[in-house]
């Protein structure tokens, strides 16, 4: 299976793999992100030996025979008789006095579980070998908050990780390589639906269209994700009714605290701070401040960044009764294909769009590079309104105001000064306006103008795609 992605992290790990001496690294991120496949395929590209071992959900002593059978595979001899996880990987940290060695111990907050003072253990033998072992530790989690309090300062590997991921799900462009057969408009319709989790775009077929891989793999009663949204939920959170009624009040597209309480119905604001917090810290859901006025608790919003969350409430949770007794095709038509086309997927757009941005100021590639991207609010007194504008970025000559269209026909000169004098009058003072279309453009390029199509937002040269150089590689993408 070919590996797709993850430029830059699979540079940082091959960065820490490279160095003398003994290091430790800190990889986790939500369930599906890619972290395992990330880290084999390190290993695979570097072929430093070393022992790849996934923690089970069970007793230390399971834990030390199945790391005694790897042992014993890697080394070459009958499997020792280790007494304990401190022994084992003791001998470990022994075996890599005489040459670097690399250990992954994977899902490694199982092994916390079960093994009393794990973190302990690996801070006393990491500090009884650090000058004179090239051991290569690799710590890897899918329970955020667990993996994350390694790093606290009250706990015993506190200063001893020398090199931390926070995996996140892939953007836009990274997502589209697991597709590439199909066009830029669909790239955008399937990454509003499985968005950035390698997991999910490695179950597209390519010989379906997007609306029959949707059916395929979601729309339909049993279908293979139609349940994993809600499956992820109920492991991490303990009130799961909380947490669906707040899921469905985002996707009905209320956003603000107050209107997420009363849409919602959780019984009251403390349980409701509970269960953002948590969707937050598992990176479905986010905390948004405009960029003008970042602490303004009374314009904060929350979103679902998770699509697949966001795609399975709009459409599948509120209309899951009607799904189980209705025709596949017929359910998509009738409750999902107008409003995905004309709201869902032209929302999505304006995410990527965002995405795109953002690739090219850490490429470099902007004349004048961005501090900050996100939402403008406008509040104007003397005509009594107020609201916000999407895509803003803030550079050091002021702001440039964005427009995401994605729509069938192209951005005409009419359309570009009907955006900007809406600025204007909400007295947005702007340097620049930029305006991202899916279908081209019929105006003319001016000099305070960004026009950019879709097909340069997928082209690899165009959005800061970097190359990947692994030095004596035997695989790569």
């Amino acid at each position: 299976m070919k590996f797709l992605g993850r430029t830059e992290q699979r540079k940082k790990i091959h960065g820490i793999l490279g160095k003398n001496g003994q290091t430790v690294t800190l990889i986790y991120g939500r369930r599906r992100v890619g972290k395992s496949e990330l880290i084999k395929q390190v290993l695979r590209e570097s072929d430093l030996p070393g022992i790849y071992y996934e923690c089970k959900q069970t007793t230390e002593w399971n834990n030390v025979d199945s790391l005694a059978v790897l042992i014993a595979e890697e080394f070459h001899f009958p499997k020792p008789a280790f007494g304990s996880m401190e022994e084992t990987l003791d001998f470990l940290f022994q075996k890599a006095c005489q040459e670097k060695k690399v250990f992954v111990l994977d899902e490694y907050s199982y092994l916390r579980d079960c093994v009393v003072g794990m973190d302990s253990i690996l801070q006393a033998l990491i500090d009884k070998y650090r000058d004179r072992s090239a051991f290569k530790l690799i710590l890897c989690g899918s329970f955020v908050d667990v993996m994350e309090s390694l790093l606290y300062h009250e706990n015993p590997l506190y200063g001893r990780v020398d090199l931390t991921i926070n995996l996140k799900p892939m953007d836009y462009f990274e997502s589209a390589l697991f597709y590439p057969g199909y066009t830029e408009e669909d790239k955008v319709r399937l990454y509003s639906v499985f968005g950035g989790i390698p997991y999910f775009n490695r179950l597209i077929d390519p010989a379906l269209t997007v609306r029959e891989n949707i059916t395929e793999l979601i729309a339909s009663p049993g279908a293979r994700l139609e349940n994993e949204v809600s499956m992820y939920l109920k492991s991490e959170i303990s009130r799961i009714i909380n947490a669906n009624e707040v899921f469905d009040a985002l996707a009905r597209g209320f956003s603000k605290y107050s209107d997420i309480l009363s849409q919602s119905h959780v019984s009251s604001g403390p349980a409701m701070v509970d269960v953002l917090d948590k969707l937050i810290r598992m990176e479905m859901v986010e905390k948004q401040a405009p960029i003008n006025d970042e602490h303004n608790r009374k314009k904060m919003s929350y979103r679902i960044i998770d699509n697949l969350s966001l795609f399975y409430y709009r459409y599948i949770f509120r209309y899951l009764s009607q799904m189980n007794v209705m025709e596949p095709e017929v359910f998509y038509d009738r409750y999902i294909k107008e409003d995905f086309e004309t709201t869902y997927v032209p929302h999505a757009f304006e995410t990527v769009c965002r995405q795109y941005l953002i690739r090219l100021n850490r490429s470099g590639l902007l004349e004048e590079p961005f501090e900050k991207i996100g939402k403008y609010y406008y509040d104007d007194p003397v005509r009594k309104r107020n609201g916000e504008f999407d895509i803003v970025t803030k550079d050091a000559k002021g702001y440039i105001f964005y427009e995401a269209k994605f729509r069938k026909e192209p951005v005409s000169s009419e359309m570009i000064r009907t955006e900007i004098s809406q600025v204007e009058e909400a007295g947005f003072c702007c340097y620049r306006y930029g305006f991202l279309s899916r279908s081209g453009f019929t105006a003319k390029q001016e000099e305070n103008l960004i026009l950019i199509t879709l097909e340069e937002m997928y082209d690899g040269t165009q959005a800061g795609e970097p190359a990947m150089i692994v030095a004596d590689s035997k695989a790569g993408e």
